[in-house]
């Protein structure tokens, strides 16, 4: 039997209660099947910060090394500035395990309407690639003459030949795998005339290795009206770490809400393990009630079973997620319902058992009954 080994991170807020129901449902997900999943629980975030004085041990990087993913929850809390939190936990495993190619699927699931009038699914199916490693967050900069009125902060965008040709090529190899092949190369060179002008010029450069794939190329705050205007014409889209980070919070708010978004934090190459998170941040206004949306936390595990190897299980997931976001009396408040977290998990377990019921054979079925 294949065995995986995930390290779960809740981290803050309703990360914990997400991240406990997501194992619930892969758990679930697993029963019956020729794998198994080895959940390790680390309780790195806020509380440990409050603790220790740092948001996980100085050889946390090393105690995940050895797992084949990691399952990540949210990082955040009132009390802690976000910068201390976010670079303390999140871009610490991101960054030193080089989880370069940032993917955020972005689609209409059924039951659930788009803010925007009239859109159906067929009209928004997005895939948004970020750059993950450098970029506007590459965390070069930094502050000097401290308090005076002369005080100097720089926060310096870094752009790399390597770092550029990489996710680009990523992100016209997945164009290519979609049946549109068309990818759309978010820039802003109008402006940023040293960064995204080597951006572009890359780009056109890789798009030659792709001639089958369509492309264009547009100013991110363009692409905001054309995100909202002519969804119907966007299919994969690539941009740098700032400008993905905000168009694809953009794209989960038109496909229904941030609670359904998944994210997929990956080091293509596999020298380290990728992360799988959902993108709602700890939610502090609604930890402990209960109500937060565990979808994109079930999304985000079905992408990390696809990349283990594990398609099968990952769609019957997918096919169990859809069946319960079809349901409306399944919708949590941040979908216009009165679902509980507990709820929506239970029903998308009850969707995984039942559908592997029936694809049993049904000699199989006459032992079980």
């Amino acid at each position: 039997m294949r065995s995986y080994r995930i390290a779960a991170i809740p981290g803050d807020g309703i990360g914990i209660e997400v991240i406990a129901t997501g194992v619930k449902v892969l758990e679930a997900c697993a029963e019956g099947e020729d794998f198994r999943l080895e959940f390790q629980h680390f309780d790195w975030g806020s509380d440990y910060y409050k603790r220790h004085g740092a948001m996980m041990p100085a050889d946390g990087l090393e105690l995940l090394r050895p797992f084949d993913a990691i399952y990540f929850g949210a990082v955040g809390a009132p009390d802690i500035p976000d910068h201390i939190t976010l670079w303390g936990l999140r871009l610490a495993i991101c960054q030193p395990f080089d989880q370069y190619a940032n993917v955020r699927p972005t689609r209409l699931l059924p039951g659930i309407q788009s803010p925007l009038r009239g859109v159906t699914a067929k009209d928004l199916d997005w895939v948004i690639v970020r750059e993950n490693s450098e970029g506007e967050y590459a965390g070069q900069g930094g502050r000097s003459h401290r308090g005076l009125p002369e005080e100097v902060a720089t926060e310096v965008a870094i752009f790399t030949r390597a770092g550029v040709t990489r996710i680009m090529r990523f992100a016209f190899r997945l164009a290519q795998s979609r049946p549109r092949k068309l990818l759309t190369v978010v820039t802003k060179s109008n402006a940023q005339r040293n960064g995204l002008v080597m951006w572009d010029e890359i780009a056109a450069e890789v798009a030659r290795e792709f001639p089958d794939v369509a492309w264009d190329k547009m100013l991110v705050d363009a692409m905001t009206v054309r995100m909202t205007m002519k969804p119907q014409s966007i299919d994969t889209v690539v941009a740098t770490n700032l400008h993905a980070d905000i168009l694809s919070d953009l794209a989960a708010a038109l496909a229904g809400s941030m609670g359904i978004a998944p994210t997929a934090n990956l080091n293509p190459e596999r020298v380290f393990p990728s992360m799988f998170e959902p993108i709602h941040g700890s939610a502090f206004d609604i930890t402990g009630k209960g109500i937060a949306n565990p979808i994109g936390t079930f999304w985000s595990g079905q992408m990390m079973l696809e990349h283990l190897g594990e398609k099968a299980a990952a769609g019957r997931l997918m096919g169990a997620i859809e069946a319960v976001t079809g349901d409306a009396s399944l919708h949590c408040p941040d979908l216009g319902g009165k679902a509980t977290t507990v709820k929506v998990t239970e029903a998308v377990c009850s969707q995984l058992r039942k559908r592997a019921a029936e694809s049993r054979p049904a000699s199989v079925h006459a032992l079980v009954s």
